[in-house]
């Protein structure tokens, strides 16, 4: 039997075991955690109190899904494993690599090796020319491998790191009361994705100005373009970085990170009537958890629609978080906003999660609006306000937009295009918008 201790802070919250024999998992809160005042629960899924019934095969199956969707996807994991020399397979050994910095407040470690935030962190500074080395040198040196450790430990398949910014300079962290502020996200390697970085600030600074609580996010060019992402899970206070404890849609629902799709087995005929993964549905199933269920209702449905608005047809179970602590979960702010036709890099038109059973543009429709509307349990008339006013808000910030991205050498033909994409798609679903109300739920029913 393997063991790991989990950590917020410098508080022993439970005990992750693996048996390697029988391949199963078990989390055992501690003792002290579940009196803590400020105790709370990993995720919806792991409650304090284990739930009576549940055989050791369905917790081993949420354990194990849960801390798998701390860990990278794709090449990103297979570069993670080689580097810590085991199997992209092997949870435990990953989280032994990867846990110090996980997304949200957990610390991993093996039992025995106390999370020592007293200790002096070890600052590794890395300059402008540093990272535009590293991210020349790609195709030999993965960019999330640094001074021969893993510095990625973040879910994703685009390349990035996790630095810590002060006073402009930028450093890889571990240890003490520090942590890293900032997702630096490069330039891609495929020459088609070129636009990427510029693409996802224009579509934050879009969404920011429309109304919807966003992660910040900055241009700078080393001189590749490179996006930084301010971590909204990491709050400064003095001299200290505190964590702040985040589950993602995933995590939150139970799944495993292959259901992040809610056609997890894909669009041919003969499987796209499965849709087992996670949607629009579940996810607002999710807000009765909220103390503040009308705010994060409406945060959610404006996350929807503006996905729609923007064409970002990856918006996946992965791509939205929540805030977990002792009242509940609470919608954290968006991120991973991307116009993904405006990439013209080839790209599917499939929703990732579908309107009602709409799963792109040319199939939604007033009724499917409606029809997704009494699927989330949402009034009618307020589908319809919101799209419309979002569509209205989104076109009359555009000029803007491109103004300021102008002044921020995002190429003009790269502007240009995420605006004919993103205005035109306005258009078409403001038309939408005047007809959702005039649906009735027992149309549904």
């Amino acid at each position: 039997m393997v063991t790991l201790d989990v950590w917020i802070r410098d508080e022993l919250v439970g005990v992750l075991a693996h048996d390697p024999q029988a391949n199963r998992f078990r989390f055992d809160y501690t003792a002290d955690w579940r009196k803590a005042e400020h105790r709370f629960p990993l995720s919806p899924q792991i409650p304090l109190q284990r739930p009576e019934g549940e055989t050791a095969e369905q917790h081993s199956a949420q354990v194990r899904q849960f801390f798998e969707n701390l860990l990278p996807e794709g090449e990103a994991l297979d570069h993670a494993a080689q580097a810590a020399g085991t199997a992209r397979s092997n949870l435990v050994g990953l989280l032994v690599h990867l846990g110090k910095e996980t997304a949200g407040a957990l610390r991993v470690t093996l039992t025995g090796q106390r999370a020592d935030v007293a200790a002096e962190a070890e600052l590794r500074e890395v300059t402008p020319a540093q990272l535009s080395q590293r991210i020349r040198e790609r195709e030999n040196l993965p960019f999330s491998v640094w001074d021969g450790k893993v510095r990625l430990s973040i879910a994703g398949y685009q390349d990035k790191i996790a630095v810590y910014e002060r006073e402009g300079r930028w450093y890889l962290v571990e240890g003490g009361r520090l942590a890293s502020t900032q997702i630096v996200k490069p330039v891609p390697v495929r020459e088609q994705l070129a636009s990427l970085p510029a693409n996802e600030h224009m579509s934050m600074q879009l969404a920011r100005r429309v109304g919807l609580e966003v992660a910040q996010t900055r241009l700078v060019y080393v001189p590749e373009p490179v996006l930084l992402v301010r971590r909204f899970d990491r709050v400064e206070v003095g001299d200290e970085v505190r964590r702040l404890h985040i589950v993602d849609g995933c995590q939150a629902l139970g799944l495993a990170v292959a259901m992040k799709y809610e056609r997890a087995y894909g669009d041919a005929p003969e499987v796209a009537h499965l849709r087992d993964g996670v949607s629009l549905p579940k996810l607002f199933a999710l807000i009765d958890h909220s103390p503040v269920p009308a705010v994060d209702r409406l945060g959610l449905l404006r996350w929807a629609i503006f996905q729609v608005l923007i064409g970002n047809t990856d918006a996946h179970g992965k791509n939205v978080s929540f805030f977990c602590d002792r009242q509940g979960l609470r919608l954290a702010p968006a991120y991973d906003l991307v116009c993904m036709e405006a990439l013209d890099a080839g790209f599917g038109h499939s929703y990732a999660m579908a309107i009602g059973d709409a799963f792109s543009e040319d199939q939604l429709t007033p009724y499917e609006w409606a029809h997704f509307a009494y699927l989330c349990k949402l009034p009618f008339r307020l589908v319809a306000h919101e799209l419309g006013a979002l569509a209205d808000k989104a076109l009359a910030a555009m000029d803007d937009l491109l103004a300021e991205m102008g002044q921020h050498a995002v190429p003009r033909p790269v502007a240009q295009r995420f605006k004919e994409v993103v205005a035109a798609t306005c258009m078409r679903q403001r038309a939408h918008a005047k007809q959702i109300a005039r649906f009735k739920r027992s149309d549904f029913e």
